[in-house]
């Protein structure tokens, strides 16, 4: 294990040699005295690990001394070692910042000793949050999360990279399955609010009455089962960003309270009094045209406004020429790394078939093709054959010829037998009629 850097600032000679013997019992700390304030502060170029500081120094209190050490040195952990047992001071001291406030007493040797490992844990938590937010960073880099070199991506690209630089709100449009959310990650981890909070939530995923409260948070008693305060995606995403997916699916009641959030740049909780500041990047992303439902007054027009921002449009992936191919051999290469199958490739006839299909579900649907293929593959190979498609809608009946509005009924009704394996109930659940409509057609022979 690495050396352990401790700085000790204690102006008695005899309780700083308690001290250093008593860190020194571990031999991966390294202890440093100073009798000091100044001569501790002529030393924090050395960058040390963890500092404890004496309350009453010769040369300045130590609220002072760690007023300066937190200047130098924002995150070195200071534990604020004290003769006087003043609840106030101590308050005082945790709230700017101080790891921990112990005070001299019989028990002073094993409280430091825990309040030293207390405080190499969390540094350790933090170093582990960093690391693992860089690595985010690095899967989120825009060549990294968006592949393609078509036109079409290539202007996406640079939309992104101007959306990184400032801090403007963003709205990203496309249909589903183009990547809305991945280019709302690749816009906040290059941006300068990478290394805080990412928050997405789906809109229509929420139930209209709950989404309230799940955006802004609640107290203690707001509401009936609210037995504890909440704090809502808002809060979670401060100094971050909060990504807020199906936008359009919001109510003009709860766009006009979130017109009021994102104005004012404060919230208050459900049941709450008290505002809290934000500073939240807001990402919004729909399926759907905002500016045909502002027109048909669905949507409020000074909401679609504060919203907007930055539009970054995503293209299908059927208008990405040859991407669709580029994207086609990184999924597969993926998943047969991630299934251990060995290397399979794509026969020029599977590319004929990927690239003459329309891909209504885009890259995710794209994705699932693939994937399926490569375990219907016998061989290294894989064919036409091996890739199907399964897009909800496609069925085997078509608004074609001359036909009544029975004769159309029938065929969805048959397409859907065979789609549920002749299961009337669940047939008519999802057609929605009456099972009964459905057993007379089939006693009229008509099925």
């Amino acid at each position: 294990m690495d050396a352990y850097h401790i700085f000790i600032v204690e102006d008695d000679v005899w309780y700083s040699e308690l001290l250093n013997y008593q860190l020194s019992l571990n031999p991966d700390y390294v202890v440093t005295r100073f009798a000091t304030a100044n001569d501790c502060i002529k030393s924090l170029h050395k960058k040390p690990d963890l500092i404890t500081i004496d309350y009453s120094l010769p040369d300045m209190t130590g609220a002072e001394l760690f007023k300066k050490i937190r200047a130098a040195n924002p995150t070195v952990p200071v534990i604020v070692i004290s003769g006087q047992n003043d609840v106030h001071t101590a308050v005082d001291l945790l709230k700017t910042g101080v790891s921990d406030y112990l005070v001299k007493n019989d028990n002073i040797k094993e409280l430091l000793w825990n309040a030293v490992i207390r405080a190499r844990e969390n540094q350790s938590l933090k170093k582990e949050v960093e690391h693992l937010r860089e690595e985010l960073g690095h899967k989120y880099e825009i060549g990294n999360i968006i592949k393609g070199a078509s036109p079409a991506i290539k202007k996406i690209f640079g939309l992104i990279e101007k959306a990184a630089k400032a801090n403007i709100n963003v709205s990203i449009t496309g249909e589903t399955g183009t990547g809305k959310e991945l280019v709302a990650k690749a816009i906040h981890y290059n941006s300068d609010r990478a290394k805080k909070p990412f928050v997405a939530l789906n809109m229509s995923a929420i139930p209209a009455e709950l989404l309230e409260s799940e955006l802004f948070g609640y107290e203690k008693g707001a509401f009936t089962g609210a037995a504890g305060r909440k704090t809502g995606k808002f809060e979670e995403a401060n100094k971050g960003t909060l990504f807020l997916d199906e936008i359009g699916e919001l109510d003009p009641a709860m766009q006009s309270k979130l017109l009021r959030v994102l104005q004012e740049r404060e919230l208050t909780r459900l049941g709450g009094h008290e505002k809290t500041k934000l500073d939240v990047r807001l990402i919004v992303a729909t399926h759907k045209n905002l500016a045909d439902l502002v027109k048909k007054g669905s949507f409020r027009e000074d909401f679609y406004y504060r919203i907007m921002g930055l539009p970054v449009e995503l293209p299908p992936l059927r208008d990405r020429g040859t991407d669709i191919l580029l994207l086609a051999k990184g999924f597969l290469d993926d998943f047969v790394k991630e299934n251990h199958m060995g290397p399979k490739s794509l026969g020029n006839e599977a590319k004929n078939k990927l690239m003459s299909y329309q891909f209504p579900g885009n890259v995710r649907e794209l994705r699932s093709a693939i994937e399926l293929a490569a375990v219907m593959c016998d061989g290294k190979e894989i064919s036409a054959d091996d890739i199907g498609f399964h897009t909800p809608g496609k069925d085997n009946f078509a608004v074609t010829g001359d036909k009544t509005m029975e004769e159309y009924t029938v065929d969805i009704i048959k397409t859907y037998l065979d789609k549920y394996d002749n299961n009337v109930l669940k047939v008519a659940q999802k057609l929605d009629i009456g099972k009964s409509t459905i057993y007379k057609m089939l006693q009229d022979k008509k099925l």
